[in-house]
C-alpha cells in the first residue's frame, strides 16, 4: 500500500480486510457457535450422501448423479466461504490478497449460478418422472445427465468470470469486505458497468432458473392432484413441497441482492452479511437432508 504526499490513500493495495460485524463485534462470539454446527453437518450430510452413492450400485442412476454434483457443489461452498468466515471470528484472520479475493468472488458467483441451474435440472428430472413416468427412461439418460452437467459448468463459468474480471481492473481507495458489490465500492473510478453487469446476471441466472423451475412444479402439482391412489397425492405433494421450498430459500439471494440495491443507505450494512453467511451454509446442511433422506 502506498500514499501520497498530501496523505490521502491512493489506487494500489497489497490485500483486503474482511470485516464482518463492524457495527455488531458481540455477533461474532455467538455465530461462531451455530455455524461451526452447520458447517459439521454440511460436510458430514454431504460426504455421507456422496459416499452412499459411490459405494451403493443400485444408486448409480441418473437422479443420484445429480445429487452428487448437488454435494460436490455445496461441499465446496461450505470450504470456500465458512471456514474464513470461523477464522475470522475466531483468530482476528481478516487479511485476503486481492488475487484471493477474486478468486473467492469467482468461486461463489460460479458454484451458486451451478447450483441454481442443477436445481433446475432437477426439477425437470422430477417433472419428466411424474408427468412422463413411461418415457423417463429414454429421456433422463447417463448422456443426459453428462450433457446436462457440461451445460451446467460452461453456462456458469462463462457468465460469472466477467465479474471478477471487471473488479480486477478498478483501482482501489479502500479496504473493506471482499464481496462483489463491497469490493466494487471501493473502486475510485465508475462502477456503472459493474452494477449492471451484476445485475442483469443475477436476474438471467437466477432469475431464469427459478421461473423454469415454478413451471416444472406447476405441471407436477397439476398431475399429482388427478392421481386417484390413496396417498399418493399426499405423498407427492410433501416430496415435492419440501423440494420446493428449500428452492426457494436458496433464490432468496436474488431478491436480497436487489434489496440491497434499493435501500443500501437505510439499513444496517451487518444484516446483509449476517443473511449472505446463512446463505452459504443454511442450504448445504439442509440440501442432502430433504433431497438425499
Amino acid at each position: 500500500m502506498t500514499t501520497h504526499q498530501n496523505g490521502s490513500i491512493s489506487t494500489e493495495f497489497s490485500d483486503l480486510l474482511l470485516n464482518c460485524f463492524v457495527r455488531s463485534p458481540s455477533w461474532q462470539l455467538w455465530l461462531s457457535l451455530p455455524l461451526s454446527f452447520l458447517l459439521l453437518l454440511a460436510l458430514g450430510a454431504n460426504i455421507t450422501l456422496l459416499n452412499t452413492i459411490w459405494l451403493e450400485a443400485s444408486l448409480h442412476k441418473p437422479m443420484y448423479y445429480l445429487l452428487s454434483l448437488l454435494s460436490s457443489l455445496d461441499t465446496v461452498v461450505c470450504l470456500t466461504v465458512i471456514l474464513k468466515v470461523l477464522a475470522i471470528f475466531w483468530f482476528d484472520l481478516r487479511a485476503i490478497s486481492f488475487f484471493a479475493c477474486f478468486f473467492q468472488m469467482f468461486i461463489m458467483n460460479s458454484f451458486f449460478a451451478m447450483e441454481s441451474c442443477t436445481f433446475m435440472v432437477m426439477a425437470y428430472d422430477r417433472y419428466v418422472a411424474i408427468c412422463h413416468p413411461l418415457r423417463y427412461p429414454s429421456i433422463i439418460t447417463d448422456q443426459f445427465i453428462a450433457k446436462a452437467a457440461i451445460f451446467i459448468l460452461a453456462r456458469s463459468v462463462f457468465l460469472t468470470l466477467p465479474i471478477p474480471i471487471l473488479s480486477g481492473r478498478l483501482h482501489y481507495c479502500g479496504r473493506n469486505i471482499c464481496a462483489n458489490m463491497s469490493v466494487s465500492r471501493l473502486s475510485c473510478g465508475d462502477i456503472t458497468i459493474n452494477h449492471l453487469y451484476q445485475f442483469a446476471c443475477g436476474w438471467t441466472l437466477l432469475g431464469s432458473d427459478l421461473l423454469l423451475i415454478f413451471l416444472s412444479y406447476t405441471f407436477i402439482l397439476r398431475a399429482v392432484l388427478r392421481l386417484k391412489a390413496q396417498g399418493a397425492v399426499a405423498k407427492a405433494l410433501s416430496t415435492c413441497g419440501s423440494h420446493f421450498t428449500l428452492i426457494l430459500f436458496f433464490s432468496t439471494i436474488l431478491l436480497v441482492f436487489v434489496f440491497m440495491l434499493v435501500v443500501e443507505k437505510k439499513m444496517s450494512s451487518d444484516m446483509p452479511i449476517l443473511l449472505n453467511v446463512l446463505h452459504h451454509v443454511i442450504p448445504p446442511a439442509l440440501n442432502p437432508i430433504v433431497y438425499g433422506v
